[in-house]
């Protein structure tokens, strides 16, 4: 059988930088690419986990990363096919993700331009 000819989901590599963020996963564990953009940070990353990862741990990854340090986790939403995911606990493969999708994060209210 051929090896496939993508080895990664098309949007994981639009606009992220080549090396992506991990989420730890258990070694032989199938792990998704799935790409986080940032809304007021113009900004996106890779990150990699497996299906069963939380939502909360891939918003901290990329929190760390697109945000600054200063940001409240409580202040920022992750949306999924326009829709925010309330409950951060559960997995991204539960929360209706798959290979390659999109998480949006947003702060919850606009900050004052100065």
């Amino acid at each position: 059988m051929a090896e496939p000819l993508v080895t990664e989901p098309f949007v994981a590599g639009l606009r992220t930088p080549a090396v992506p963020l991990l989420v730890p996963a258990p070694a032989g564990a199938p792990t998704w690419t799935l790409r986080v953009q940032a809304a007021e940070a113009w900004a996106a990353v890779k990150v990699v986990c497996p299906p069963e990862a939380s939502v909360q741990a891939v918003k901290a990854v990329a929190m760390a990363a697109l945000y600054p340090a200063d940001t409240v986790a409580a202040d920022v939403v992750v949306k999924l096919h326009g829709a925010e995911v309330r409950e951060e606990s559960q997995g991204v493969a539960v929360a209706g993700a798959r290979d390659g999708s999109t998480f949006f994060l947003a702060l919850r209210r606009r900050r004052q331009v100065r």
